[in-house]
């Protein structure tokens, strides 16, 4: 049995293995531009951000009805309770299906479909947290917003994905700011490619309550020693960094000094269809790679059901507390 653990930064569109997108593509009547599983699979060779971005959008083409996102999002909790996971707060991106006449709805009862369920089927505790394409303007982050207000009693929570260069957090300030006060909780994607300012940013202007990605942080003492100082979790996804070449090998990757630091680091997959790895297999890696110990393993997985938004539901946040500390590696 893998060590427990929560998956805070997922998207459920980079679940999309090559074999489901096939199989979509052809219940939906979907030409894609490859030729079988192989030759998409070769296509997942990135040389940063944009790159896997391009291929990301192009094949949400085969997503269509609420069978499919329900399909997708059963396939990635199998795989994730396989490796451990026992709660998941997953990401999702409705502006990318709007633009593609998708409807708010479609995809937030298909998903729904698989997550209403996921604990009796796979023993995984669920919330949803809607991102916002920073790439897009900030009336359409507004749009979405409005579009979702008849879906919150499924919605926990707003995040900001998408390239990051170019697109400081402030530029969505409104969006968070309505967002918080209907109750939503907050995060963001800031420092993978952008600067520390943008994580600081993110902080103070949006308010977020937990960093996803984060890894520049280490680039400003300052900002460290807030980030530990008030226990700012940091959602670190280590095998898409290697893929994006954020860093260039994973024992190059600054998880041990971020401990180290005393940062609130967690470990997650991201998009892993495309980079090569569920949960289990990133902490896998970072055991292998960085030699951590049987202890820092437990604080990962500790920090991440800690970081988790379960204030809801103490009692079960208490439990799979328990379940990291009883643990025998």
């Amino acid at each position: 049995m893998p060590l427990p653990k929560a998956e805070l930064h997922l998207h459920i569109e980079g679940t999309l293995e090559p074999e489901l997108a096939f199989e979509l593509a052809a219940r939906n009547d979907v030409e894609l531009p490859y030729a079988d599983t192989d030759a998409l699979r070769k296509a997942y060779d990135f040389d940063g951000l944009q790159s896997f971005l391009n291929l990301y959008y192009e094949l949400m083409a085969v997503l269509r009805t609420e069978r499919d996102f329900e399909d997708l999002a059963n396939a990635y909790l199998a795989r994730a309770a396989a490796q451990g996971v026992r709660h998941a707060e997953i990401f999702f991106d409705p502006q990318a299906h709007i633009a593609r006449g998708v409807a708010m709805a479609t995809v937030v009862e298909g998903l729904w479909r698989a997550l209403g369920s996921s604990e009796a089927n796979h023993g995984v505790s669920t919330r949803l947290i809607m991102c916002f394409l920073r790439d897009e303007s900030a009336e359409s982050a507004l749009e979405t917003l409005e579009a979702a207000k008849p879906h919150l009693d499924r919605i926990t929570g707003i995040g900001l994905d998408s390239a990051e260069v170019g697109h400081p957090p402030a530029k969505f300030r409104e969006v968070y700011e309505a967002a918080a006060a209907l109750g939503l909780r907050r995060v963001a994607h800031a420092g993978e490619e952008g600067p520390p300012e943008y994580i600081t940013e993110a902080l103070d202007v949006l308010g977020v309550e937990r960093i996803d990605h984060g890894l520049r942080c280490m680039e400003s003492p300052e900002l460290v020693e807030r980030l530990a100082r008030d226990r700012i979790p940091l959602t670190l996804c280590p095998l898409s960094n290697v893929r994006l070449r954020t860093v260039d090998t994973l024992a190059d990757h600054p998880l041990p000094a971020m401990l180290d630091a005393g940062l609130m680091c967690t470990v997650n997959s991201d998009d892993p269809a495309y980079f090569g790895g569920y949960a289990g297999d990133n902490f896998e890696a970072v055991q292998k790679s960085l030699g951590l110990s049987e202890d820092r393993l437990r604080e990962l997985a500790r920090n991440s059901f800690l970081a988790s938004f379960l204030e809801d539901d103490e009692e079960r946040r208490s439990r799979y507390l328990a379940e990291v500390e009883a643990y025998e590696f």
